[in-house]
């Protein structure tokens, strides 16, 4: 057990973790009742635009719409508490809504806790690891691909309800939700799709309170979130005219007015072991949407957020959550701007906007009954077409084929499949993209020698990168049956100088190459390696095994091949002669 303890102390020592220190702390340092009173401010503001997204993205989602709001008040309150972002706002996305419907369906709420959960872990690992810069790695065109897939399918999820259609329970596949809709369009509730309309205008050109001037009384009513216009004018004509459509009430019994209660998760080893993809779908998904929305929110405020604390604070609220009957939570970037407009100077803004949507479920959740679902569904169609980078697709044609390809096949995989498909597949899309695009960067060609060298020296320029993809062009070079041949060159040369990078399948051929040329009394040299290139040589024993061979440029390379070939003359002339009889 010591030995054991001992083993992991210096596993630990040896690698680099990350300092757990919330930007929270940092920002306590100097705040004064001023910065109190802005922050106070948008954690206000940030709240009433919280309140009716968290509950459609809870209803979207396959859960109760008290489930959203429960997870933007816990997991909101602990990103901000914990996170690496001064102004970012967590709670329940847009992008978890196609996942968590799917998850529910094929593993049943309790397994989509277990996975929140799992995921909350691996997030604090991520962070803790130093991972949070890797994900800058992936691909904007496979965020772009995703991002407007998941849009394509929210809005689509929303056609149930801002139709008004009586379908029982909307599949979670795109073909069964598109079957599902065409077999009941003729059950159309057009005071539901009256509504709906109204709303999704009334949201789109509601007037930002940020960016408007004039009257006092007309800047108070533009502060006003468009959404939270919707929901009271909604609700206040279905409760005055008793319109005959479905609400929060009609479907969900209403929202419960008081604190969620703790519960465990069931939890079974075998099916957690299940839950292993949905896992990592939720972390990879989490931490890439909040390090986007906190690198936006970066350019914004002119600062800097720490990704790795980020993703430890995200892992946190996400282990949390589920024992409360939240949902996975992230980054979220419209919430984040709105903070940002209002005036936020600290983490204080995102807790304030959390004890908002509490004070708020506590005193009004019973006002909440009449509220229409095709009101919510508005606003969710507006969020998923702000979501989508529509105009990407115009682009298209101006892009390289590889940023066309892995685009389109990351958006059609997310929206017919699933998420962790169309990622997997945008990723290999995307490396065999580089991979020819590296391997035709890389460069083997002859070197012009100078002409008093002896004719049985030849040089190689190699530029670029040498590795599993682009070692072919180095075959000719380094084919042994060239040596056997007629007129071989005795010294080969290769020009290292402008070679950025190789890998061990490089390493290996040029490894057997130079035995092959021993064995003939042929000799390799090596010139101009530096950086990388040099490090593998050393570490693989080839440096060693070419010795004075190893040279500084070619220049050192012309003066060492006249010297080798010398020395092989001497050679072969001080081996015995064997007469046959």
């Amino acid at each position: 057990m010591s030995t054991l303890k001992e083993h992991m102390r210096e596993f630990l020592h040896h690698v680099p973790l990350a300092r757990f220190s919330p930007v929270f702390l940092q920002s306590l340092r100097g705040y004064n009742t001023h910065m109190l009173s802005r922050d106070v401010s948008a954690g206000l503001t940030v709240g009433m635009v919280a309140l009716p997204l968290a509950m459609a993205f809870g209803i979207a989602s396959g859960v109760p719409p008290e489930s959203g709001i429960y997870t933007a008040i816990i997991a909101g309150f602990l990103i901000s508490l914990l996170g690496g972002c001064r102004v970012q706002i967590g709670g329940p996305a847009g992008a978890f809504v196609v996942i968590i419907y799917g998850l529910i369906a094929q593993y049943g709420l309790s397994n989509l806790m277990i996975a929140t959960m799992g995921a909350g872990v691996i997030l604090f690992l991520m962070g803790l690891f130093k991972l949070g810069g890797f994900i800058k790695f992936i691909p904007v065109s496979i965020v772009i691909g995703f991002t407007n897939g998941i849009a394509v399918m929210i809005g689509l999820q929303q056609v149930k309800d801002f139709l008004g259609l009586k379908v029982e329970k909307m599949p979670a596949d795109f073909f069964g939700q598109v079957s599902a809709i065409a077999t009941h369009i003729d059950t159309v509730n057009f005071w539901a799709l009256g509504i709906a309309l109204v709303s999704f205008l009334l949201v789109k050109f509601w007037p930002k309170g940020y960016a408007m001037s004039g009257p006092p009384w007309k800047r108070w009513i533009a502060h006003l979130p468009g959404t939270v216009v919707v929901l009271v004018l909604s609700t206040a004509l279905v409760s005055i005219f008793h319109l005959p459509v479905e609400t929060i009430g009609s479907k969900f019994g209403g929202i419960p007015q008081s604190l969620p209660s703790f519960t465990i998760p069931d939890f079974e080893w075998e099916t957690a072991k299940m839950l292993l993809g949905p896992m990592l779908t939720i972390a990879v998904l989490g931490s890439i949407e909040s390090l986007l929305c906190a690198r936006v929110s970066d350019t914004m405020t002119d600062d800097r957020h720490d990704p790795n604390q980020e993703l430890m604070g995200q892992g946190v609220a996400n282990f949390v959550v589920p024992f409360f009957g939240g949902i996975p939570a992230t980054g979220t970037i419209a919430r984040t701007v709105t903070n940002i407009k209002s005036g936020a100077a600290s983490p204080v803004a995102g807790m304030v906007h959390a004890v908002t949507l509490l004070v708020v479920i506590l005193a009004a959740a019973p006002l909440a009954s009449n509220i229409p679902l095709s009101a919510l569904a508005a606003i969710l169609v507006f969020v998923a077409w702000n979501m989508g980078n529509w105009r990407e697709f115009l682009r298209l044609r101006q892009m390289t084929l590889s940023y066309k390809a892995t685009l389109i096949v990351t958006f059609l995989l997310t929206v017919i499949f699933d998420l962790t498909v169309a990622v997997e597949f945008g990723l290999v899309v995307a490396c065999v993209f580089f991979l020819v695009r590296m391997n035709n960067l890389t460069v083997v060609e002859r070197a012009t020698l100078p002409f008093n060298m002896p004719e049985n020296v030849e040089a190689w320029h190699i530029k670029g990168a040498l590795f599993f993809g682009s070692i072919s062009k180095l075959e000719f070079v380094t084919d042994p049956t060239r040596i056997t041949m007629a007129g071989s060159a005795r010294i080969v040369v290769l020009d290292f100088e402008e070679l950025l990078h190789i890998d061990n399948s490089a390493m290996d051929q040029i490894e057997v190459f130079v035995r092959a040329l021993h064995r003939h009394n042929h000799e390799l040299i090596i010139a101009g390696a530096t950086g990388h290139p040099l490090a593998q040589l050393r570490r693989t024993g080839i440096a060693q095994a070419l010795g004075p061979n190893l040279v500084p440029n070619m220049e050192f390379a012309m003066a060492r091949a006249r010297t080798v070939l010398t020395e092989l003359d001497e050679k072969e002339k001080s081996r015995p002669v064997i007469r046959t009889l």
